[in-house]
């Protein structure tokens, strides 16, 4: 089993910054994908960006040059930084981590989620 833990959501003005973090703890495995997804009333989730192991990244084209995402794998922890944010940023944003076992995933943890709401 794993657990997420996030933290660092909250109100911010257009232009400005945020920096999420999640912290893992459990059955981690070794190989894994972790990332952040978000939700916004009336739509479904959606992917924001991920990072492996290796720290390889991709990133949803709507972020990309601003949200930069980021992991310390001693600490199980995975950090997305917020840059320039804008009102269609405003969102839950949940961590998520994908356990693998060679190429196959095993399975997918969810975090509660943390509110980012960005507005003057």
């Amino acid at each position: 089993q794993v657990q997420l833990v996030e933290s660092g959501g909250g109100l911010v003005q257009p232009g400005g910054s945020l920096r999420l973090s999640c912290a893992a703890s459990g059955s981690i495995f070794s190989i894994n994908v972790m990332g952040w997804y978000r939700q916004a009333p009336g739509k479904q989730r959606e992917l924001v960006a991920i990072i492996t192991t290796d720290g390889t990244t991709n990133y949803a084209g709507s972020v990309k040059g601003r949200f930069t995402i980021s992991r310390d794998n001693a600490k199980n922890t995975v950090h997305l930084q917020m840059n320039s944010l804008k009102p269609e940023d405003t969102a839950a944003y949940y961590c998520n981590l994908r356990r693998y076992s060679g190429t196959n995933v095993v399975d997918s943890s969810w975090g509660q989620g943390t509110q980012v709401t960005v507005s003057s």
